[in-house]
């Protein structure tokens, strides 16, 4: 599925995606500020999270309550080795029944689930952006 969509449309995407699949693993592609943080944020306040939602640059997870359960935010941009993604328990939070929102998924290929719901988002042009979604079984 391609949606094209912009920034005043995010909360539409956010539905979109979680209507899409059926997985609780959604993996985010796409380069530095196209978008993946303010969508996984739209994601959360679908799935009922009230708090202020924020990057986990620094901590590597955030962990959210929200009205369908747990949602976890993942941002693994600086890691530099799988070891701290392991240190972290990613294995046991994958096989949970939690949310897990998953930014710059490419630097853990080896830990990456068997089922998710992939979004790639591109720029269209200044205002556009663009999500391609599918469901990996």
């Amino acid at each position: 599925m391609e949606i094209s969509f912009n920034i005043d449309e995010i909360d539409n995407v956010a539905r979109d995606v979680l209507a899409y699949g059926h997985s609780n693993n959604l993996l985010f592609y796409g380069a530095m500020g196209v978008g993946k943080t303010t969508l996984i944020k739209a994601i959360a306040k679908q799935l009922g999270v009230s708090d202020n939602i924020s990057s986990p640059t620094f901590s590597l997870v955030n962990e959210y309550d929200g009205l369908r359960g747990k949602v976890c935010h993942y941002d693994f941009y600086r890691i530099k080795s799988l070891d701290e993604v392991l240190d972290l328990g990613l294995d046991e939070y994958l096989e949970s029944d939690f949310y897990n929102l998953i930014e710059w998924p490419d630097k853990i290929v080896g830990l990456i689930p068997q089922s998710y719901i992939e979004i790639k988002l591109t720029q269209k042009d200044k205002e556009r952006r663009i999500a391609h979604i599918r469901y990996i079984k």
